[in-house]
């Protein structure tokens, strides 16, 4: 297997409402909630919007009542610098998400915090000194 992730899927409750969020944080898609799925490009991985009760049925039965509260999962935006930390949470804010953690000093040397969506996915927003980025945005993994 060649090691990839190529979509990342979040099973949302109202297609229309996450388009126009995610919409207001600049991601664009040429698709319309009225297609029943979003794809959205970003630098690497395409991030794609689909009703949640249909993606749990689309897994198993057994998962068409999801359970709610913490999954294990964040997704990441980093940034290029501390500055970018609090626009990009200040931007996620007044377009809806609900700020989770202020933006602090990391135990690790960086800066970060986190929102959430209005579906309650969590984001994590972080600048680390030592990051370095490709042309597309894509984050430099040595």
């Amino acid at each position: 297997m060649e090691p990839r992730i190529s979509i990342i899927t979040l099973g949302v409750k109202n297609l229309e409402t996450s388009y126009n969020f995610y919409a207001a944080l600049g991601f664009t898609s040429p698709q319309k909630p009225a297609d029943g799925i979003i794809f959205f490009k970003t630098g690497g991985v395409c991030l794609a919007l689909y009703p949640l009760d249909e993606l749990a049925d689309d897994v198993s039965p057994e998962f068409a009542a999801p359970c709610s509260g913490f999954s294990g999962v964040t997704l990441a935006h980093n940034t290029r610098s501390k500055e970018e930390v609090d626009e990009v949470l200040a931007l996620a804010v007044s377009v809806g998400a609900k700020l989770e953690k202020p933006a602090k000093d990391a135990f690790w040397g960086g800066y970060s915090g986190y929102f959430s969506d209005p579906d309650g996915h969590l984001w994590e927003v972080a600048y680390g000194d030592c990051w370095d980025f490709n042309e597309d945005g894509s984050l430099v993994i040595q």
